[in-house]
């Protein structure tokens, strides 16, 4: 396990691969840690040097008081870079790790070779939402939002027929630090991307499972309208987390896009 003090916050990451190979770095959704992206990492062809990292209030990471601001997430993101001396990287994000990627592209434009948004969008949810997920789980705690969530994250398959793995992803996700999952909250609920996307100037990947109940696919195909010459690509059988329901197909979406984009 590696740990690095960032803007003040401990921040554990990973980082794994040939130093000297193209950086791939990785930035999870609300309520996970790293572990999700274990499955799609087995399937990536080229090799990379891979970062990842659990965000401010997850994972092992450090979880300060909430609220938290989007620009400290992405401030998170570019000094772990810095620190790590990664100049220039292709950022994968997922969901809340999507909206960070976009705000990196924006304050600090040379730290980013290339974007994959999954299942994320320039803005997610009206405040009044956040602030309701904010008041119930002050109120009862993560373990209150679990399977309003989980139905949110995963297909109709998984929930249904594979309990132990959704078990296991369930205990992720209330073990999540509370300060850290309030505080996230109140930093999607207060931002909007729509400038920076429209400003992304590089090759850009946008990716949603069909059945996502978080960031639906019009609403990540309304992020891809907005980026110039952005693919886009709907994942079948996978919600809100394709990088664990759907590895395979998500892999060959991202190795397809690596090929034709000349980034390997």
């Amino acid at each position: 396990m590696k740990f690095a003090r960032i803007n003040g916050v401990v921040l554990h990451y990973a980082d794994s691969g040939p130093g000297t190979a193209p950086a791939l770095v990785f930035s999870n959704s609300l309520g996970t840690d790293f572990r999700i992206w274990d499955g799609l990492l087995e399937r990536i062809g080229a090799p990379f040097r891979v970062v990842r990292y659990d965000k401010r209030g997850h994972g092992l990471s450090e979880a300060p008081d909430a609220p938290y601001k989007m620009e400290e997430h992405v401030g998170d993101l570019a000094g772990l870079l810095d620190h790590l001396g990664v100049q220039s990287a292709i950022v994968c994000g997922l969901s809340v790790g999507g909206i960070i990627a976009q705000g990196l592209s924006a304050a600090r434009p040379e730290l980013v070779r290339a974007l994959i948004l999954c299942d994320t969008a320039h803005k997610i949810g009206p405040p009044e939402m956040w602030d309701d997920r904010i008041a119930q789980a002050r109120a009862g705690g993560i373990e209150a939002l679990a399977e309003t969530i989980l139905q949110r994250w995963f297909s109709e398959d998984l929930r249904g027929n594979r309990p132990d793995e959704l078990m296991g992803w369930r205990n992720m996700l209330v073990r999540t630090p509370l300060a850290g999952y309030i505080g996230t909250s109140a930093a999607i609920r207060d931002s909007d991307m729509t400038e920076a996307a429209q400003a992304v100037q590089v090759p850009t990947l946008c990716v949603v499972g069909k059945e996502d109940g978080s960031t639906p696919p019009d609403l990540v195909r309304t992020l891809a309208g907005l980026i110039a010459g952005a693919q886009f690509e709907i994942i079948e059988g996978a919600g809100h987390l394709p990088c664990i329901e759907r590895p395979d197909e998500l892999a060959a979406l991202i190795n397809d896009f690596f090929q034709e984009t000349g980034l390997v």
